[in-house]
């Protein structure tokens, strides 16, 4: 049995999924185009969620992303052979997701912009999209020991237990970008 993860933990998580699905935007502002949305963008989610969502648009355009990034998961996992086994950025485990989902909600409630609530989005979510930032954030967690497998990048060994390890590991293994998800995993034990 998995201890509470931590608040830290549950941020540095959010902030990997949050980066992720910015990052993987293919709208206007064509980023890494892993999938079809433009949420996080000025000419895209932003005006129309400002408009409808005065106080929380930031955090409704983050979270659209992330959302399209987790079905685009969804999808590459329902491919494997028993996917409930795949431990991925977007698919920890019921009660890790769960957790992440009502951390993500204080954050909201707590009105502050995800870029304060969340540094290291500061430094990642610039007007401008910069590739080598990108690449250079995903580095800074490591190098990751993977193989190539039908659904994406199988990880090598056990998911680690603590949350922040399975976290670096799972965003270093988004090195080398590539033009499509390249779905990082573990596949859990029995």
């Amino acid at each position: 049995m998995r201890a509470p993860a931590p608040t830290s933990e549950l941020d540095l998580l959010l902030t990997a999924q949050l980066a992720v699905a910015w990052a993987g935007e293919a709208g206007e502002e064509r980023r890494l185009g892993w999938w079809r949305t433009d949420l996080a963008s000025e000419f895209g989610g932003h005006d129309l969620l400002g408009r409808l969502l005065p106080h929380t648009w930031q955090w409704a355009a983050l979270q659209g992303a992330r959302e399209a990034a987790r079905r685009r998961d969804a999808e590459l996992r329902s491919k494997a052979n028993d996917p409930d086994k795949v431990l991925s950025l977007f698919s920890l485990g019921f009660e890790l997701d769960e957790r992440a989902d009502e951390r993500l909600s204080e954050l909201k409630r707590s009105g502050s912009a995800p870029n304060v609530a969340l540094p290291v989005l500061d430094e990642l979510l610039s007007e401008s999209w910069s590739s080598d930032a990108f690449t250079g954030w995903v580095q800074s967690h490591g190098d990751a020991v993977y193989s190539a497998a039908p659904i994406g990048r199988l990880l090598k060994g056990a998911p680690p237990e603590e949350l922040d390890r399975l976290v670096r590991n799972l965003v270093a293994a988004l090195a080398p970008l590539t033009d499509s998800y390249p779905l990082p995993h573990f596949r859990r034990g029995k």
